[in-house]
């Protein structure tokens, strides 16, 4: 599994690693990550030492889905891979019986249900479009462009996919460009330069101000934005090294002050635009940060 797609779930602000296994047309899911959520316990080397004393000890009593755990490679936190244990859904979902409490009962609910949601179902579209040509055929850094990425990750989702909001919309008390002037205002942005970082950064900052669709703006924006980086500047966003905190509280002061979101992206700068588990990792970072606390 070579060339498998790699994805990054999170559970109470905690990474789940998982693999996608192309034969078998499943994920596999890092056994250490889900016990240190079950378990509560932040620290990976103690969450290690303690599923191998329960695996040991289930294998003892010959419970069936520790027979079936898979080594496999996956990016630890030094950014290297290491073989560790493996469980498809079934076998996690068996692991988490083992952990009678309250937080494993929340975690089964979350690992069997947060796929079927419209976040799930337009996450998987996401890397869809990233695996197809489809994503060399959008207009970078236009308004139809944006559009074309709205319609592709939210259609058959919300019957508005790709269509320019017609209502006036605000969050968090701050309101969004007056839908009567919207079109004028994205035409604006359109014509923003975009030639250098700073003025990359100032066309995103104001496409966001403006949140021209009813819902998925942040998801829409983020891969707009590494377009066109792309093509501009041969760069993208290496989405996992900015925490869901850093990233919300310098775009709710990137309005006014923009220097903060600049640092901030400048500092996750990467020239790996053609890595494709870049990019499958950009997605899950960027669906968690529109995911409510």
């Amino acid at each position: 599994m070579s060339n498998a797609k790699i994805s990054i779930r999170f559970f109470d602000d905690r990474e789940v690693r998982a693999v996608w296994d192309e034969q078998n047309a499943k994920w596999w899911f890092s056994v250490i990550d889900v016990v240190g959520i079950l378990n509560q316990e932040a620290d990976y080397t103690k969450a290690g030492n303690y599923w191998r004393w329960l695996k040991r000890k289930l294998l003892k009593e010959n419970t069936q889905f520790v027979s079936d755990t898979h080594r496999l490679k996956l990016t630890a936190a030094d950014g290297k891979k290491y073989l560790t244990d493996k469980l498809d859904s079934e076998g996690i979902i068996a692991l988490a019986k083992h952990f009678p409490n309250n937080r494993a009962m929340r975690f089964l609910d979350w690992f069997l249900y947060s796929d079927n949601s419209i976040d799930g179902q337009s996450k998987k579209k996401a890397y869809t479009l990233y695996e197809s040509n489809l994503i060399d055929e959008i207009e970078v850094g236009t308004t139809k462009g944006l559009q074309q990425i709205h319609a592709y990750l939210f259609g058959g989702l919300y019957d508005y996919a790709g269509q320019i909001r017609q209502k006036n919309i605000s969050k968090g008390g701050f309101q969004f460009a007056i839908s009567l002037f919207l079109g004028d205002t994205l035409k604006q942005i359109e014509a923003m330069p975009e030639t250098t970082f700073d003025e990359i950064v100032d066309k995103y900052v104001e496409m966001n101000m403006a949140h021209p669709f009813m819902e998925g703006n942040g998801r829409t924006a983020r891969i707009w934005l590494d377009l066109i980086l792309k093509k501009r500047l041969k760069k993208c966003m290496d989405w996992s090294k900015i925490s869901k905190r850093d990233y919300m509280n310098a775009m709710m002061l990137s309005p006014t002050k923009d220097s903060v979101l600049k640092t901030l992206l400048n500092n996750a700068l990467t020239t790996k635009i053609n890595d494709r588990e870049m990019f499958m990792k950009g997605i899950d970072y960027s669906y968690y940060y529109e995911e409510n606390d």
